[in-house]
């Protein structure tokens, strides 16, 4: 009886499974040359806006530092 359950049970499991339909993998993006062009430009303006960002957090981060150096020297 148990057997005929369990039987029954993966049968209307696996009866109800149905096929993803998912995509073959192959991507078709249909972007042109003047696309990629307009990301590279897109991301060129986002590097040139981190470099200067980088050299002042480092700034700040150095006079951060000289400033809690100068503070324990004084106090010493």
């Amino acid at each position: 009886m148990k057997a005929n359950v369990a039987a029954s049970t993966l049968a209307m499991v696996l009866g109800s499974v149905t096929s993803a339909l998912a995509a073959s993998g192959a991507r078709e993006d249909n972007s042109g040359v003047l696309v990629w062009i307009f990301l590279g430009f897109c991301a060129l303006i986002i590097v040139a806006q981190l470099a200067p960002a980088v050299l002042t957090m480092i700034g700040m981060a150095k006079g951060v530092a000289d400033s809690v150096g100068r503070k324990a020297e004084a106090k010493n």
